[in-house]
């Protein structure tokens, strides 16, 4: 009877373990848990292309300046800077 008791734990325990692991590799593999839901702390942020030195950078950490043609995003501060001074002399007559 012990021994019963004993392999119902033991089983059990390698019943979870891999039932564990296999949602975790799931998880991982798809990006959701589960009947579609999104899995918790990740979501996916769009790329967009800086025009000065085409790096692309997740919009969320991009810096964002509005021009005529609408917004523009920028890797850094400098490339928004030199885009902004290019557009400048362009609009003058300067090439």
């Amino acid at each position: 009877m012990l021994r019963f008791v004993v392999l119902l734990v033991v089983g059990s325990l390698l019943f979870m373990i891999l039932r564990a692991t296999v949602r975790s590799f799931l998880t991982g593999l798809t990006g959701t848990a589960g009947g579609g839901r999104r899995a918790t702390g990740r979501t996916r942020d769009e790329l967009v292309k800086d025009p000065v030195c085409q790096t692309y950078v997740p919009r969320s950490r991009a810096i964002a300046r509005q021009t005529d043609s609408g917004p523009r995003y920028f890797c850094s501060g400098t490339c928004a800077e030199r885009f902004l001074a290019g557009s400048t002399e362009r609009g003058r007559g300067r090439s």
